[in-house]
């Protein structure tokens, strides 16, 4: 799989199943594979504490839409404040999906008829990824699958807020709907909101239950950016209020509580270099920064 032309990649973090879950996410979806498997290197050990050859990270695509699965032990683990919306075309189709993410899982919301969908369901799977699904006309808006940020606990409220910061980040972004909740407690909030990023789909949703989950590190958003000064600005604006800190290879933490991987889209290319001493040297500069440098990442991969 080449460098995808996708801006934002959901990146999901597996302990030590990702390749495993990449092949059972694919066998869900039409226009799915599975791409370029990274292993871990003797580099960097002492940093991830990988053992050398291990399954690092699986690129996959989902219906065309483009995932990255990490394993990295046993750190973070899935919650429902990041899902993934799936309208489906037909009956059929629905009741098969939610069969077998159900396979194993849990369900959130049973599958039945709502207020907004005649047939709707919220599982959690085998692995503790959430996904919601939908009957709809999915072909209609051009993108199956949809991450959802469901702002929660301290964060509820704030959904509107952290669009209007991402879109206003983003090149090629925009708010696109909101419904407010009427009435109640609750009144004003985001009740359902769809926005873009670089073109691309997301969801947002306040909710005011009381929920023993928020947003980690388990699900983040990768953003392929093409200069230093893109990483820079990127880095800067969305770490303000956050957690850069703690941070490495590129992770933040906003104000929001929701991760993000602020990369270049050059590093994807050095990784696939057929020379693994070029990847391995690009490999130790990578883990040991935090704001990626990338001229630095340049002068390891050309050995300046």
């Amino acid at each position: 799989m080449s460098p995808s032309p996708q801006k934002i990649i959901p990146h999901l973090w597996f302990d030590h199943q990702a390749e495993e879950a990449a092949h059972f996410y694919t066998s869900l979806f039409d226009h799915s594979s599975t791409g370029r498997v990274t292993r871990y290197g003797k580099e960097g050990f002492e940093i991830h504490g990988q053992p050398e050859g291990r399954v690092m990270v699986v690129d996959f695509t989902l219906g065309g839409y483009h995932m990255i699965a990490l394993n990295g032990g046993p750190l973070f683990t899935f919650t429902p404040a990041i899902s993934f919306f799936v309208t489906c075309e037909s009956a059929q189709e629905i009741d098969t999906l939610w069969q077998r993410l159900s396979d194993g899982g849990v369900a959130l919301m049973a599958l039945d008829r709502y207020p907004w969908s005649e047939r709707y369901g919220w599982v959690q799977d085998r692995y503790g990824l959430s996904w919601q699904l939908t009957l709809g006309k999915g072909s209609e808006g051009g993108q199956k699958i949809t991450p959802a940020l469901m702002f929660v606990g301290a964060q509820n409220g704030r959904a509107e807020e952290a669009m209007q910061l991402y879109t206003s980040l983003i090149r090629n972004s925009a708010i696109v709907n909101i419904v407010r909740a009427p009435s109640g407690p609750a009144a004003g909030t985001v009740q359902y909101a769809t926005f873009t990023l670089h073109g691309e789909q997301f969801i947002a949703m306040d909710s005011d239950g009381p929920h023993q989950f928020t947003f980690n590190e388990a699900v983040s958003l990768l953003v392929q950016c093409e200069s230093q000064d893109e990483i820079d600005f990127l880095w800067d604006r969305l770490s303000e209020g956050g957690d850069a800190k703690a941070q490495a290879c590129g992770w933040l933490k906003d104000k929001f509580g929701v991760s993000w991987q602020i990369t270049p889209r050059e590093v994807s290319e050095m990784l696939q270099d057929p020379d693994p001493t070029r990847v391995g040297r690009v490999m130790k500069s990578f883990l040991k920064m935090k704001k990626i440098d990338l001229d630095a990442l340049r002068r390891a991969y050309n050995w300046e």
